[in-house]
């Protein structure tokens, strides 16, 4: 009798594209996917870790503590004295927790540096124990690990302004990876569902087969946590993509503007306790915030000078979902405005928890955790894709 043969059934359209996009993008861009996520992946507990290692410049000495702090401009002026800096002091942070320091930042940038080690002029924070005007320790932040670990998970150490497209477009190529890699997995039966949820090694005794599966189930599984990080990781990117998220969220692409206050004392002599005045009202809209951050040098962040004086106060330690603003005037330190979290539209709310979104954080230890696990797996994700098509490769070149 002759022997039936069975031939095996061709991939669908869908299928068979989805297999070439998935590897050319791979092969593509493997090797910055790999970056990315490792970088981002030491990241995620940088909080916990700094907390660790910092634990006696964060927390001053009980008996230490009196029930008045110094004044804002006292504590600046010693500051700039002991540090001797050529910069000026950026911002102050001032914790709600008595027990902790406050901390002083001095952050410049150069407009033309094309690197990360040139474009960061100083990143330097100072401990600074509030009571006494000690200073607790003192952190050149921009030669530590996490700002450098930050700046090649968001531009490969290249300048942040068009760095961030030499990362963004490879993230933007692995969520189709990501897509595909869905696509690629959808078993064709219920037989061929058994072996995609879990690894079923009893039998198996190649490396190829194992490499195989470690990157097809544990790719499946990390996918859609993957998604999430890289959508809100090109959120900061592409405003385009931001924009998107405003649309559908809040109706409109653009977050509403925040109306220039005039300065109804402007013409006063500056009051020297203005700080103090704005720190103090803070305390008292926002009692149980975590902490909140003053500009000191009467910029913003991209180095234009302040019409007065913002403060954002955090609502929890370690995140930036809720945050709150308020507008003090840099004369007189008379409250101006004060906008809630609550008062803020979804994509307002949205727009200030991304960050926390992208690291875990947003969901505690637990989301850390899981977004740690979910870095560890999309790094090794571009080693074992390599290794199949390695294996695949080698096995042709033998057949031929």
């Amino acid at each position: 009798m002759r022997k039936k043969h069975h031939h095996k059934k061709k991939p669908s359209f869908t299928k068979k594209w989805s297999a070439k996009l998935h590897l050319w993008f791979g092969l593509s861009v493997g090797l910055i996917v790999f970056v990315v996520s490792l970088t981002g992946t030491m990241y995620v507990f940088k909080d916990e870790i700094q907390d660790q290692l910092r634990k006696d410049v964060i927390y001053v000495k009980a008996q230490t503590i009196t029930q008045n702090p110094l004044s804002i401009e006292i504590l600046k002026e010693k500051v700039s004295l002991e540090i001797n800096e050529k910069f000026p002091i950026s911002s102050v942070e001032i914790p709600l927790d008595k027990n902790k320091s406050y901390e002083f930042l001095y952050y410049e940038k150069d407009k033309k540096g094309w690197n990360y080690f040139d474009e960061v002029k100083i990143n330097k924070l100072v401990y600074v124990n509030q009571y006494n005007g000690q200073i607790l320790g003192i952190y050149n932040e921009k030669y530590d690990l996490f700002p450098i670990l930050k700046s090649i998970h968001w531009s490969l150490l290249l300048k942040a302004d068009w760095g961030k497209y030499v990362v963004g477009i490879p993230v933007v190529l692995f969520i189709m990876m990501l897509i595909t890699g869905i696509i690629l997995w959808c078993p064709k039966n219920k037989s061929a569902a058994k072996g995609r949820f879990w690894f079923k090694w009893e039998n198996v005794k190649t490396w190829k087969r194992k490499n195989y599966d470690l990157h097809n189930i544990l790719g499946f599984y990390a996918s859609f946590i993957a998604l999430l990080l890289s959508l809100s990781g090109i959120y900061f990117a592409y405003p385009w993509v931001k924009n998107t998220f405003n649309l559908t969220l809040s109706g409109s692409s653009e977050l509403p503007k925040e109306k220039e206050i005039k300065s109804p004392d402007s013409l006063l002599a500056k009051n020297n306790s203005v700080f103090d005045l704005s720190a103090q009202e803070t305390k008292n809209l926002y009692p149980e915030s975590s902490s909140f951050r003053i500009p000191l040098n009467g910029k913003n962040k991209k180095g234009k000078e302040l019409k007065n004086i913002p403060v954002t106060v955090y609502g929890e330690d370690g995140k930036f979902a809720i945050r709150n603003q308020i507008v003090f005037d840099k004369y007189s330190g008379k409250l101006l405005s004060n906008k809630p979290h609550q008062q803020l539209n979804n994509a307002e709310k949205y727009a200030n928890a991304n960050y926390d979104v992208h690291t875990g954080s947003y969901f505690g230890l637990v989301g850390k955790i899981i977004w740690f696990i979910a870095g560890l797996i999309c790094t090794s994700l571009p080693v074992t894709g390599f290794l199949v098509w390695w294996g695949k490769k080698k096995k042709q070149g033998k057949k031929i």
